[in-house]
């Protein structure tokens, strides 16, 4: 409607008198649809500027020229927010072929396509089926009434999306309309015999257990149409309810869609009287919160109008709305938005209301979270509503166990880098994630993730005693390590990974397993006089990456192939650094040569 309004104002100052510019969208006055549908009188050209309602869903008389942008706005539902949202994108070209035959129906026509050819060949072939992007909510309770409680009992001609699915029956379940064995409850059937979706006829249901069914018929009945009042009056589902009443403001309000709507609830009271007294804002946020459990918003702390939803997404308010005053909501429609959505209509319910109907879906648990700022474990008992923080209370003397919690908890947060690594530690891993490379299955994996998804298993029973980070630094990481080893495993972790190898001067030298290509030993290169087999570990699997170095200690040479360097590269070597440093040893055979650590004058063995 947004793009409608605009193209109409550009064109008002560039037409003449005889041209009827008439938008026609579905939240339109039915006079004004009228008017865009009706012939043009004589004399007088129209201008139709329309949504895809006019693609296929009716026929307007005397349409010589469709000019085709290629857009189309789509309700797309998303099963991670449990929200629809409205994504505009191209059109298909089977859409296209229909917007082009509103043209020339009954006289020669023709259609003006804003993209350029190469572009069509771009477009997907047909727009997506609605299975694949619907609420699925009302046809899962239907299937489930026939019998039917998962979608590999049905052949389809295109299967609905797994998530979308697996969404709907925690939706249904949510709402005791299914059981735990996705059966059809009594519940469930009372709701679909309604014909409206299931969360509004549980909010009818339910609104009549509270004394508030005429209400809850009038506020289905409303959210089953387009919106009454448009955006322009703010979100308040109480103004709603007054317009349709008749108790307030019915100005620009479309008299046709009243009507139509009082109809409904007419069919939904099911021969209730409507009570005299306007209902309270709190009334009718308690009636909402029927519908939709899973949107009930709390304001975010210092950051009005946003709130946190009880399903964990973020939302908003405008900013000039007259609820964005209450720390307490229920949105009845959001945008949907993936980061934030925006909030279209709501009403102010009160955190007692909640707990005497919403009970069933309060828990209550004690837990330990961290506070950066005070760089401890917080205990606290809490009470949620989904993923919404209702109330939480400090708890004096919290169990181990749940300040354990807590710290692991901030390992995950801070990362498995900020705990107190040594230089033995970093090679423990290393040297166990060669052995779960080389040996399948027979050695644990240890990268990263794994490290960080089992903190319970390995690092949580080290944790005893500490509740402040700062006491991490005494935590021993390779004894926590080596905790997922069994003894067997320790003690042929030496055996095939081992930290040292002994060199031909009778030295020991520390492998790093760290290093790229590892593991590496780094030895000066008259020290490995003699040695013609390069070692190897992991059950000789894995060879041994030779630094060769200078008497400076640095490096002259790479190899794992320590026969092949001796005899190809060695001389080359000894050529460069032989008048570079005359003191050591460099002899024409390193092979029969005595290995040495130091000059020719003082060599030790």
């Amino acid at each position: 409607a947004g793009e409608i309004r605009r193209v109409e104002r550009q064109l008002q100052n560039q037409t003449g008198n005889d041209v009827i510019v008439a938008p026609l969208y579905g939240n339109l006055k039915s006079e004004e649809q009228d008017r865009a549908i009706a012939p043009a009188p004589e004399g007088y050209r129209k201008v139709v500027l329309a949504t895809a309602i006019a693609e296929s869903s009716l026929t307007i008389e005397g349409v010589r020229v469709v000019i085709d942008s290629g857009q189309q706005r789509r309700a797309v539902f998303e099963a991670n927010s449990g929200m629809t949202r409205l994504v505009t994108g191209w059109v298909s070209k089977a859409s296209a072929e229909q917007r082009k035959g509103r043209a020339g129906r009954i006289e020669p026509g023709v259609c003006y396509r804003l993209w350029s050819e190469s572009a069509q060949f771009g477009l997907a072939e047909f727009t997506p089926p609605e299975i694949q992007e619907a609420d699925l909510a009302p046809l899962v309770l239907e299937l489930a009434q026939w019998g039917a409680r998962s979608p590999e009992q049905l052949d389809w001609i295109d299967p609905p999306p797994a998530a979308h699915w697996q969404q709907a029956v925690a939706l249904l379940q949510w709402l005791d309309m299914l059981d735990a064995d996705s059966a059809i409850t009594e519940h469930g059937k009372a709701a679909r015999d309604m014909g409206v979706h299931p969360r509004l006829a549980h909010m009818i249901l339910r609104g009549r257990d509270i004394g508030h069914g005429y209400l809850a018929a009038e506020l289905a009945a409303l959210l089953e149409e387009r919106d009454l009042a448009g955006r322009s009056v703010g979100a308040d589902m109480q103004e709603r309810v007054r317009m349709l009443r008749g108790s307030g403001p019915r100005q620009g309000v479309d008299t046709a869609r009243v009507i139509s709507i009082t109809k409904s609830v007419s069919r939904l009271a099911a021969g209730l009287e409507r009570p005299q007294a306007m209902p309270s804002e709190d009334e009718v946020g308690r009636v909402l919160a029927q519908a939709y459990p899973d949107r009930i918003a709390r304001k975010r702390r210092d950051e009005a109008p946003r709130y946190q939803l009880s399903n964990g997404r973020g939302a908003a308010l405008r900013s000039d709305d007259r609820l964005a005053r209450y720390e307490w909501l229920v949105a009845a429609e959001l945008d949907g938005k993936a980061r934030e959505a925006t909030i279209y209509l709501a009403a102010p319910v009160t955190p007692a209301l909640l707990e005497q109907d919403l009970s069933g879906h309060i828990e209550e648990y004690e837990e330990a979270v961290w506070d950066e700022r005070r760089g401890t474990v917080v205990a606290r008992r809490v009470r949620k509503l989904g993923q919404l923080e209702l109330e939480e209370t400090a708890l004096p003397a919290p169990s181990p166990e749940l300040v354990q919690q807590g710290l692991l908890a901030a390992v995950r947060k801070k990362g498995l880098g900020s705990l107190p690594w040594t230089p033995a530690a970093e090679q423990w891993l290393a040297r166990v994630a060669l052995l779960a490379e080389r040996f399948p299955g027979e050695w644990p994996t240890v990268s990263e993730r794994w490290l960080t998804d089992n903190l319970e298993t390995w690092l949580g029973p080290f944790l005893a005693g500490m509740i402040r980070w700062r006491d991490l630094d005494k935590l021993n990481l390779n004894q926590a390590l080596s905790s997922l080893l069994d003894y067997p495993q320790q003690q042929a972790l030496e055996d095939l990974v081992p930290t040292r190898l002994t060199i031909p001067t009778g030295q020991t030298v520390a492998l790093d397993y760290t290093a790229e290509n590892g593991p590496v030993l780094a030895a000066k290169l008259q020290a490995l006089f003699g040695w013609t087999k390069t070692p190897t570990v992991a059950g000789a699997q894995v060879p041994v990456v030779i630094h060769l170095l200078s008497p400076a200690q640095r490096p002259l040479a790479v190899t794992a192939d320590l026969a092949s360097f001796w005899q190809n590269a060695y001389p080359e070597v000894r050529k460069d650094m032989r008048g570079r440093y005359p003191k050591h040893p460099w002899p024409e055979d390193p092979l029969t040569a005595d290995a040495s650590q130091g000059t020719k004058k003082r060599p030790v063995r």
